[in-house]
């Protein structure tokens, strides 16, 4: 996969902005599980873009499950000399002999349908995975690690109250679908439980929902469906009324954040990242994206489905507060509108590429 402009434009803002502290990881070591999914490709990628502009020589290990796909994924940054591959998953973690500096642990069960479908493999990879990373980072005695949560540990808040990080909800645990936000708050918990027992210096950053460059053409999640409609030139077809509300966050912004946590969080604490700004129902990104991004050019239609057998979270208001984050310095940069628009754009380019 070639780096498209939209991206390459990606990682020079990643490189540019001055509230990452590029210094603190001058000729340091990076662990990055969850290396080629949305958010770890697009972490990667910035990381070695900045370290060569800013000559860092940051070295990024990257935990695959498969060579094939990384070498794909990372075909523009093979010839980096700091990148190197370990085969293996955070479930049965493979032998790391290097030193490591830094962790950012982003691995994990992501599809609402397998949440459904496989629950109990959801919560093992999570759990079992996470302990594996945190006896890692104890081990190496790393400088910092983050977890990456989800918005989801805070269940369904009232409509218009915006969410702070001391508000974790309680589900229920007979409800198969809860196994994903469960297992968030376990793992926060063990995250919380290391830092205090041995000192492991995490940092839990609770993401709202990401999208950008790297969003593969078949993605199952709303965002891609409106994405495909946009490009294909066909209406919008929502399976509820889209009446939940939330917040995005695209995948620079998103890489922003997480570098922000890992070099200037404090330990043992959770922050919220999303950009307030981007804050509507889906129901108003569908017809945002039908009128701003397609130019008219396609509608919305509501046809109502099951949505328990979809996978998908009921209805939910979630406007996160994101004063913490922003107290250690991070901004938000991209727009709702902007994240559709490069999206596409980084999907048109790379069918151009393909058909070279």
């Amino acid at each position: 996969m070639k780096n498209s402009s939209v991206m390459i434009e990606d990682f020079e803002y990643v490189s540019s902005v001055n509230f990452i502290p590029w210094d603190k990881l001058s000729n340091k070591t990076i662990l990055v599980t969850g290396a080629t999914g949305l958010i770890g490709l697009n972490l990667i990628k910035s990381v070695i873009y900045a370290s060569k502009k800013k000559e860092l020589n940051v070295k990024v290990i990257a935990l695959v499950r498969n060579m094939e796909k990384a070498n794909n994924v990372f075909e523009d940054e093979i010839a980096y000399p700091g990148l190197s591959f370990v085969l293996g998953n955070i479930k049965n973690m493979p032998d790391i002999s290097e030193n490591i500096d830094f962790i950012v642990h982003g691995a994990s069960v992501t599809s609402s349908k397998s949440f459904i479908d496989e629950p109990v493999e959801t919560i093992t990879t999570a759990i079992n995975g996470t302990r594996n990373i945190l006896e890692l980072a104890r081990v190496k005695n790393v400088a910092s690690v983050v977890y990456l949560s989800s918005m989801e540990v805070y269940g369904h808040p009232d409509k218009g109250h915006i969410v702070t990080e001391s508000e974790v909800a309680g589900f229920d645990t007979s409800n198969v679908r809860n196994c994903y936000p469960i297992s968030k708050q376990i793992c926060e918990s063990m995250c919380s439980s290391y830092a205090s027992q041995y000192e492991v210096p995490v940092k839990c950053i609770r993401l709202t929902q990401t999208f950008g460059p790297g969003v593969s053409f078949d993605d199952g999640r709303v965002f891609a469906e409106f994405m495909r409609s946009a490009i294909n030139k066909k209406d919008i077809v929502l399976k509820t009324k889209g009446e939940t509300e939330r917040c995005y966050l695209y995948t620079a912004d998103s890489v922003t954040a997480i570098l922000t946590v890992l070099l200037n969080g404090k330990n043992k604490e959770c922050y919220n990242a999303a950009n307030p700004r981007t804050y509507c129902s889906i129901l108003e990104m569908a017809e945002m994206v039908a009128n701003d991004v397609s130019g008219g050019d396609i509608s919305v239609k509501i046809e109502l489905s099951d949505i328990e057998k979809l996978g998908y979270a009921s209805t939910l208001y979630m406007m996160l507060d994101v004063n913490k984050l922003i107290g250690i310095g991070w901004n938000s940069y991209f727009s709702l509108k902007q994240a559709f628009e490069r999206m596409i754009n980084n999907i048109r380019e790379e069918k151009e590429n393909v058909i070279l």
